[in-house]
């Protein structure tokens, strides 16, 4: 029998180049002609020093081979061991630690001779790297084989090799493109759970590495989405990489087709911190309940607490009243965050407070807004959905979905963790969060219904809630004014104007049905012959009034640069501090963090002194890129502020911020 033996170690050219570390080519062992045999180059780079994958990453440069060899020798593909993530100022790069060693299988032709020598050379071309200086290696590297008729194994390293290259799956996977998304299903039976998963994808210029990646787990299958390389390459029909569990790791191919959505999420790196769900749920309570302070929220609740006070109100119906409002709230935001999953689990990129983007149902909120202002303003009374009538649970219910309906637009403090999680925990735990935001919501006016002494501390009825009904009248008027500006920020100003002429329609029918009721007739039908030719012509106008393309301006005194991955990665790159924040017209929490904290002189002269990047992302009107990377940061939606230092990770601020907040790091 014919058996190939290795030399002791691979020999380099002179003109080789290795200042860096040493390469060294080293063959297995034995093998019989026809047969395979597997050799290996040894990188030792110095310390402080890497090499790189196949796929180097956002940096870098892969491995290149030339190699000689004897007639009728074929050498393989090359097999890489699981490679590290490494991120430099937001460029993510694949990279290999210390020693490692790259296997190449080789195929021996049956013609080969007992004991000939036979030699192998390779032309190797790599970059070693640390994390500031790049230096080309090259080097050709030899080794003499001699075949001989007894088989033994040579080289004891080989072992250890081999234990680190990824071993393929024995079953190929399948990939879409979906939502900004490479989407690929990876069979892994389901009693293995991967722990800080990771997917290097082999294909260059396909994602965006250094993007957040998730996992979701199917049964048998593992769920990958990654974002895809904003202008990268249309992905071939089949993708192959390696997915690793730290220096651990699978290589898998995957081929063009359908991926199942859904699944229960698997977290990875930092997600792995997530709170308890007792925490979550404290936190989704508390900001419920911080909504109620709302411009938009607190008349309806006042107003409704004292209607509970009257005299009269036994406590029976004061628990069912109760009841009912809490009902309507929680049904509400369950309802809202069951579309939002659903929507989720169908590839749309929505986050919390979404229905906020659509013209439609921000002029829906509008007419709502002036409704209820009119009404509280003692303009009509509408007694089978009356924020004043007592004793009537169906009303009750009604106002409770109206008041989870009109506190969404924001996030607030305890909420985003909360809400957060929610969108990436199961579906069921992930609708108790939502169930426990609404109960946060409906808790004062369940309280208040419950128990007879809260309702004892409240002033006792008379003349003066009428008046107090008037003054409540303010702050809704202020809501819809803010919803009327916020048409002409989706819109544009054309549509906002179309909008107003509705506005106007509903309220002559209002004062019309207002005027009929205090003398006693029937006032209904009246407004119905009103109010219909102005809401056909807005069922019309509207839609061909608004200007998809409308950038509204936004006033800063503060010089900012608009969200991208690319900006914000130039802006890492700079070397100077960065201030990312996320905002939206609608939101009530953002716009006074804006005008407190963000948008004030002593900010900006702060700014400026440190040299501090100002990048500011609009989520008004709907972006995935935003929504992406709100989800990655486990924010459901804004406000969101992220500071940045010179080679960091970034921080993320409080959503209550103080001038003297980003003043003090802007001075670090």
């Amino acid at each position: 029998m014919l058996l190939i033996g290795s030399l002791a170690h691979a020999q380099s050219l002179p003109e080789a180049k290795m200042d860096r570390g040493s390469a060294e080519l080293v063959f297995e062992g034995t093998t019989r002609p026809g047969s395979s045999v597997m050799a290996a180059i040894d990188f030792k780079p110095v310390e402080g020093w890497h090499g790189y994958w196949s796929n180097p990453g956002d940096a870098g440069q892969g491995l290149m081979l030339s190699w000689n060899l004897p007639e009728g020798w074929k050498a393989g593909a090359p097999q890489f061991p699981v490679p590290q993530k490494l991120l430099v100022a937001n460029l993510m790069n694949h990279v290999f630690e210390g020693e490692h060693a790259v296997l190449i299988p080789f195929e021996i032709p049956p013609s080969a001779k007992v004991g000939e020598s036979y030699p192998v050379s390779v032309r190797a071309d790599w970059l070693t790297c640390s994390d500031t200086l790049c230096v080309p290696q090259w080097a050709t590297l030899r080794a003499v084989v001699r075949v001989s008729d007894k088989a033994e194994v040579t080289e004891p390293r080989f072992a250890k090799w081999r234990a680190a290259i990824a071993p393929p799956l024995d079953q190929a996977g399948r990939f879409e493109t979906r939502a900004g998304n490479l989407r690929i299903a990876i069979p892994l039976p389901a009693a293995m759970e991967p722990a800080a998963p990771h997917v290097f994808i082999e294909q260059v210029r396909i994602v965006d590495y250094a993007a957040s990646q998730s996992f979701y787990r199917d049964g048998d299958t593992i769920i990958v989405e990654i974002p895809l390389k904003e202008g990268g390459d249309e992905p071939p029909p089949i993708i192959s990489g390696i997915f690793s569990f730290g220096e651990f790791g699978f290589r898998f191919e995957a081929e063009a087709g359908e991926v199942p959505t859904g699944g229960v999420r698997i977290m990875a790196g930092s997600e792995s911190e997530t709170p308890s769900l007792w925490v979550l749920l404290f936190g989704a309570l508390a900001g419920g309940l911080l909504l109620n302070i709302m411009p938009c929220v607190f008349p309806i609740l006042s107003i409704k607490a004292l209607a509970l006070a009257r005299a009269g109100e036994s406590q029976a119906q004061a628990r069912r009243e109760g009841i009912a409002y809490t009902a309507g709230v929680v049904l509400a935001c369950v309802g809202l965050g069951a579309l939002i999953l659903a929507l989720r689990a169908a590839g749309e990129q929505v986050g919390w407070a979404f229905q906020l983007q659509n013209p439609g149902v921000v002029v829906a909120l509008m007419l709502l807004a002036v409704a209820i202002t009119a009404n509280f303003a003692g303009v009509f009374e509408l007694p089978s959905l009356s924020f004043t009538r007592k004793g009537a649970p169906a009303s009750a219910f009604a106002t409770g979905l109206l008041a989870a309906f009109v506190a969404t637009p924001c996030t607030g403090p305890f909420m985003a963790v909360a809400l957060g999680a929610a969108l990436l925990l199961p579906p069921l735990e992930a609708l108790v969060l939502f169930a426990a935001l609404g109960f946060g919501l409906a808790l004062p006016f369940l309280l208040i219904g419950l128990v007879p002494r809260l309702r004892a501390m409240l002033p006792k009825p008379g003349p003066w809630m009428e008046r107090f009904r008037k003054a409540m009248a303010f702050p809704m008027g202020l809501t819809a004014l803010a919803l009327i500006w916020l048409t002409a920020r989706l819109g544009g100003k054309g549509f906002a104007l179309v909008a107003l002429v509705v506005v106007v329609g509903l309220m002559i029918a209002l004062m019309v049905v207002g005027r009929l009721q205090r003398s006693g007739k029937m006032a209904w039908p009246a407004f119905g012959l009103i109010a219909a030719p102005f809401l056909i012509f807005g069922l019309f106008a509207l839609p061909a009034s608004y200007d998809a393309n409308a950038q509204a301006s936004r006033d800063t005194i503060i010089e900012t640069v608009p969200f991208s991955r690319d900006a914000l990665a130039d802006a890492r790159a700079s070397g100077q501090p960065v201030f990312l924040w996320f905002t939206a017209d609608w939101c009530v929490t953002c716009k006074v963090n804006e005008s407190v904290a963000i948008e004030r002189e002593v900010t900006r002269e702060a700014f400026e002194r440190a040299g501090v990047v100002a990048m500011v992302g609009d989520w008004t009107r709907p972006d995935p890129e935003i929504t992406t990377f709100l989800n990655e940061q486990g924010a459901a939606g804004v406000p969101l502020y992220l500071w940045y230092e010179p080679g960091t990770d970034g921080e993320q601020l409080p959503q209550v911020l103080t001038s003297d907040m980003l003043v003090e790091r802007a001075k670090r």
